[in-house]
């Protein structure tokens, strides 16, 4: 990842704007999200019809990389379909928050950003191990990264990507 620009909304920047597919975008995004919030966690999701699709993680245990749901039952599926940010400084109390999916995981507080507008094709998520309000500065971080992705996927799409259901890298 690019190390030399000072601010951090832009440090991955030039990274996610050469990066060649979504693949590639998801890793740089998850990657970065983390380290530029200080999350213990972190992951890109995609939006596939009625479900989300947990693309990547970055997290110091296993969440829900590879796995689907339907939007309706997890928090990026509600940032996604609201098209806006869910902070939740303690998931223990948010009624958004699937309590059996996370009760097994070290999170206790996270942010979700929707990724493109006016609608939402993807998000970026953030998790601490602990209760916390995310700080501004996280969240204007998240928020940046979301901008910088839903440029990428605009440019480089979603139907070519390695999960998708109907792959073929043949065409």
């Amino acid at each position: 990842m690019n190390q030399h620009n000072c601010d951090p909304r832009l440090a991955a920047a030039p990274d996610i704007a050469a990066a060649p597919d979504i693949a590639a975008v998801a890793d740089i995004i998850r990657v970065a999200a983390r380290r530029l919030t200080g999350a213990q966690g972190a992951t890109f999701v995609v939006r596939e019809a009625n479900n989300c699709f947990y693309v990547d993680e970055d997290a110091i245990a296993p969440l829900w990389k590879g796995q689907r749901f339907p939007l309706t039952a997890c928090i990026s599926g509600w940032a996604m379909l609201h098209n806006e940010t869910a902070v939740v400084p303690d998931i223990t109390i948010d009624p958004r928050i699937p309590q059996a999916a996370y009760r097994p995981t070290f999170v206790r507080s996270l942010a979700m950003v929707p990724v493109g507008s006016p609608t939402p094709v993807a998000a970026i998520g953030a998790y601490w191990s602990t209760t916390r309000q995310p700080s501004r500065a996280a969240l204007t971080v998240l928020h940046s990264l979301a901008t910088q992705a839903a440029e990428a996927i605009t440019r480089v799409g979603l139907t070519n990507a390695p999960w998708a259901p109907n792959f073929n890298p043949t065409k």
